[in-house]
C-alpha cells in the first residue's frame, strides 16, 4: 500500500493510505532502536515525569447508515465540506472528553481540531450532532471544551486548528496568559506549502521552576514530489531552523504530532523520511514512539505517521484502542489513534 495525503487541517483532510496502491512497505527488516528502555542520568527523585501525547482528531469519510450516534453518510460530507473533517461531531467529542478527563495527559498536542468560531460560516442544515447546533459566540472552542478548566491551550500561527495544551498544574506557555491563545505558538509559514505554520512551539513554565520547550509537527499531507519538500523544509524547521533557532531549542525538548510520513515503511521512497531520519541520526533526538515493522500503526493501523521524539526525555508509548487499551470513541469517527507517552528526564537545575 501507499502512503497518499494525510490530514490536512483548517478545511480539508485527505486520507493517508491508499488501498488502490501497490508499494508494499510492510519490509521483513528490524526495527529501529527508539531508545525506550533508557533511564535519565539522574536519581528517581530528581526526575521531571510526564504523560504527553499527540492526537490527529480528524476523520475522513467514516459515516455510514447503521452509526449508533447517527454519523451517516450525510454527516460525513457535511464534515468533510464545512468542518474540514476536524473534530465537530458531538458524540466524539463527548468520548474525547471522557478519555482525556482519564487519561490525564500533562501535555496534548492536536492537529485537525475544529475551531468552533468557524461554526458562523457553516449552514443551519449541517448543524444537526455537531459542535455548531449548540455554538453561541463566546462558548469555549472544541479544544477548551473536551478539556476543561484545568488546561491551556495555544495553537500554531496562522493555524487554529493545530493546538498544544498544557495542564495548569504542570506549568503555563510564556507569553500566554489566557485559556486559549490563538497564534500562541512560535512558527514561520514555509513559502509554496499553505498558509499559516504547520510547526509551532511553546516554552511551558514549570510550576515548580524550569521549563520544557514543546513542539507540535503536522506535515504537509502528499506523495508528489512538492509535497515531500514541503515536509523536508518543515522537519528542517523543528531540527535546524525555525526563526534563526531550531524549533526544538530549549534545554529539555519534545517534539511530537503528525510528520504525514512513516520514517520505517517509507524510508525508501519519501524524502522527507529520508530527511527526518537523517535528523534523528545527527542530532541528540530520538523516536520514542513506536518505529519499524512491527509498529502498531498509528494511522488506519497501516503506518505510523504520528510520533513523539525528544533529546532528553526517555520512556514508553502506547496506542489508544491497542494492546487492550480502551479505544477513544467506539463507532467509526477517528482515523488516527492518539499516542501516549510517560516520559521521564532529569530536573534541569
Amino acid at each position: 500500500m501507499l502512503l497518499a495525503a494525510c490530514g490536512n487541517g483548517g478545511g480539508s483532510s485527505d486520507a493517508a493510505v491508499s488501498a488502490d496502491s501497490s508499494v508494499d512497505v510492510s519490509l521483513d527488516v528490524p526495527a529501529l532502536d527508539a531508545g525506550v528502555d533508557a533511564e535519565p542520568p539522574c536519581g528517581p527523585d530528581e526526575r521531571l515525569r510526564l504523560r504527553v501525547v499527540t492526537f490527529n482528531t480528524g476523520t475522513s469519510g467514516m459515516g455510514r447508515t447503521d452509526h449508533p450516534d447517527g454519523y451517516t453518510e450525510e454527516k460525513a460530507e457535511f464534515s468533510d465540506r464545512y468542518y474540514g473533517d476536524g473534530l465537530a461531531w458531538r458524540s466524539a467529542m463527548e468520548a474525547t472528553r471522557a478519555w482525556l478527563a482519564e487519561t490525564r495527559p500533562d501535555m496534548i498536542a492536536f492537529q485537525e481540531i475544529f475551531h468552533s468560531p468557524e461554526c458562523a460560516m457553516v449552514p443551519e442544515e449541517a448543524h444537526d450532532g455537531f459542535v455548531c447546533e449548540t455554538w453561541r459566540e463566546g462558548d469555549p472552542t472544541v479544544a477548551n471544551e473536551i478539556l476543561g478548566d484545568d488546561y491551556q491551550v495555544a495553537c500554531n500561527l496562522g493555524k487554529a486548528d493545530k493546538c498544544i495544551a498544557v495542564r495548569r498544574e504542570l506549568g503555563t506557555f510564556r507569553g500566554c496568559e489566557a485559556a486559549l491563545c490563538l497564534d500562541g505558538l512560535d512558527g514561520a509559514r514555509v513559502e509554496g506549502c499553505g498558509g499559516g505554520s504547520r510547526i509551532g512551539r511553546g516554552v511551558v513554565a514549570l510550576a515548580e521552576g524550569g521549563e520544557v520547550t514543546v513542539v507540535n509537527v503536522h506535515g504537509s499531507s502528499g506523495l508528489t514530489t512538492e509535497d515531500q519538500e514541503c515536509r523536508v523544509r518543515q522537519f528542517d524547521q523543528v531540527f535546524v531552523d525555525l526563526d534563526g533557532s531550531a524549533g526544538a531549542n530549549g534545554e529539555q525538548n519534545l517534539v511530537l504530532g503528525d510528520f504525514n510520513t512513516d520514517p520505517w515503511r517509507t524510508r525508501f521512497f519519501d524524502a522527507s523520511a529520508m530527511r527526518l531520519n537523517e535528523l534523528v541520526e545527527t542530532t541528540p533526538f530520538r523516536f520514542l514512539s513506536a518505529v519499524g515493522t512491527d509498529a502498531p500503526g498509528s494511522y488506519a493501523d497501516a503506518v505510523d505517521i504520528d510520533h513523539v521524539l525528544s533529546d532528553t526525555f526517555v520512556g514508553d508509548c502506547w496506542y489508544a484502542g491497542l494492546a487492550e487499551r480502551d479505544a477513544v470513541y467506539a463507532e467509526d469517527y477517528f482515523d488516527h489513534r492518539p499516542v501516549v507517552c510517560d516520559v521521564e528526564a532529569c530536573r534541569a537545575p
